[in-house]
């Protein structure tokens, strides 16, 4: 009989000396250990012996369950674990009380399986739950206000929560390829959407000619658009561009980020 028939992949064993070796320096100065793309498939425990670390970084790899003992990481400030295997996360999450960046995209984590604790995390700024199994999005994750992004995007949600739309300081919130309930609340999410979008106004002296050219085309493409919808000539077109120009927002600027197409890029 074959020895290991019906187990799964081992995955690389990875040592201190490993782990040391793959610490770097971060641009800001601080030390991240990047594991990633490693093929683990368990936790390695040698590393709790560098909790100290400000970034760890164990995406792209086969991992099923992140232990309790993350919280030795008291320091940590930035956590990517995309593109594993997980399922659910620790409640010891919580405890990493200055994490500012948390990304558990293209994982198999389902609602019921996010631990409350992650409303313990005040000071995240950057949350990534894309990719998942999730159908609904707990209202308590309203509780984090510093906020300031979240991808919710590929998943199976049919709505999001106000608490989470009005967080006071969100600017950009991705929910693209959910199946929203109807035509309607896809309209009032994309609308919720706008509204976090940050919006620029300048003068049109501040504009290059190539900008002012650009608001000028997308002016024309617009009163080509109510004339065929309202039936109704447009008025005639003026001379000079309004005062106040709305350039493009900043909402399509990070989709590649977000949007993850493959685990092994």
């Amino acid at each position: 009989m074959a020895k290991g028939k019906g187990k799964g992949p081992k995955g690389k064993k990875i040592t201190l000396k490993i782990a040391r070796n793959s610490i770097r320096i971060s641009p800001d100065g601080g030390r991240r250990l990047d594991l990633s793309k490693m093929g683990i498939t368990t936790f390695p425990k040698c590393i709790l012996k560098l909790a100290d670390v400000d970034e760890l970084d164990l995406s792209r790899n086969m991992l099923k369950k992140i232990p309790s003992s993350i919280e030795k990481f008291e320091k940590l400030r930035w956590l990517d674990l995309h593109s594993n295997q997980l399922e659910d996360l620790p409640k010891a999450i919580g405890t990493l009380q200055n994490l500012f960046y948390l990304n558990i995209c293209n994982n198999k984590l389902t609602t019921k399986n996010l631990p409350e604790e992650l409303t313990l995390l005040k000071n995240l700024h950057i949350l990534n739950l894309g990719l998942n199994c999730l159908d609904s999005i707990p209202t308590s994750l309203g509780a984090l206000k510093e906020l300031k992004e979240i991808g919710l995007f590929d998943n199976a949600l049919t709505t999001i929560p106000n608490s989470v739309k009005s967080l006071p300081n969100l600017k950009k919130l991705n929910a693209e390829r959910n199946p929203f309930s109807d035509s309607t609340q896809q309209e009032e999410h994309a609308d919720s959407i706008k509204r976090i979008e940050t919006l620029h106004l300048v003068r049109e002296k501040d504009l290059c000619s190539s900008c002012l050219k650009m608001c000028q085309d997308e002016r024309d493409k617009l009163n080509k658009l109510n004339k065929l919808k309202n039936g109704t000539p447009s008025p005639p077109k003026k001379p000079s561009f309004p005062l106040l120009l709305t350039p493009n927002s900043p909402a399509k600027d990070n989709q590649k980020e977000w949007r993850l197409k493959d685990k092994h890029p």
